[in-house]
């Protein structure tokens, strides 16, 4: 029934054109010369204003030339039905097929419009930018530009990775460089044989002699579980965003060093057997 209908509006409506064109005149021209003028100059205002809205509003470029593109076809699409309404083409017909031809180009890019809308989004609520270190997506990486459609990725290992933005914004996304500065936790372990102090004096000097590290907040380090071969540490110290993983390495090696020095033994798991008689 609903194509039924369709048809039927279509035809109507090429039936008004063709009946429009047999009644033609240069008056008529003369009024659709004026409308299209009055048109052009509203359309070009509009989109100034537009344009001045978003560049105060501070948006993304890519939002800003998507928004104003996507208002010039409306406002288009508005003084096109004008036009035609002035030549007697009923605007119900009108509307019907502009509405079936609307849906029928939505289904076919529906995918291409989810991702279009998580860009816009991703553009408009900045939760990372380029250069920014993030996980998204379920890809951990660089960001190398962030598109309307993709987010282009560079990982570690020097791969470079499109993820397609609905994907994106509708997952958990995590910014490691957002902030200037990173908390590095490392666990140790330690014999039961060595005394909590001297244990913890040694992390103490290796985190204060390190020329990354910061003095404040202070360094936590506090015995955090008892193994059944070790007592466990926590290590807790800060330092800048960019010097995460050179400040994590040195102090995994570097508190090794220092226990090896003062005769602290980091055991490994065992078992302990007792003969009885």
């Amino acid at each position: 029934m609903p194509a039924t209908v369709d048809t039927a509006a279509a035809e109507e409506t090429l039936g008004f054109i063709q009946k429009t064109v047999k009644n033609f005149s240069w008056e008529k021209a003369a009024v659709l010369a004026g409308l299209l003028i009055a048109c052009l100059v509203i359309i070009k205002v509009a989109v100034r204003l537009a344009d001045r809205t978003m560049e105060r509003a501070k948006l993304d470029r890519g939002v800003r030339t998507f928004l104003r593109s996507g208002l010039k076809v409306i406002l288009w699409l508005v003084a096109v039905c004008v036009l035609l309404g002035y030549l007697g083409v009923p605007m119900t017909s009108l509307v019907a097929v502009i509405s079936v031809l609307g849906i029928a180009v939505s289904l076919a890019i529906q995918g291409t419009l989810s991702n279009l809308a998580g860009g816009i989004m991703l553009l408009s609520a900045r939760p990372f930018s380029a250069g920014d270190f993030v996980e998204a997506g379920g890809t951990s990486g660089s960001v190398d530009e962030v598109g309307l459609v993709y987010t282009k990725i560079q990982t570690v290992d020097n791969k470079t990775v499109y993820i397609p933005n609905g994907e994106i914004s509708n997952q958990t996304i995590v910014n490691y460089t957002a902030a200037d500065k990173r908390q590095v936790e490392i666990r140790f372990s330690a014999s039961y044989d060595a005394p909590v102090e001297t244990v913890k004096a040694c992390i103490a000097r290796v985190v204060g002699n390190h020329p990354k590290t910061f003095p404040s907040p202070e360094p936590l380090i506090r015995v955090c579980g008892y193994g059944d071969n070790a007592i466990e540490y926590l290590m807790r110290v800060w330092c800048a965003t960019e010097d995460y993983w050179p400040v994590y390495y040195d102090l995994m090696e570097q508190v090794k060093a220092e226990f090896d020095r003062t005769g602290v033994e980091m055991t490994y798991p065992h078992v302990n057997v007792h003969m009885v008689k």
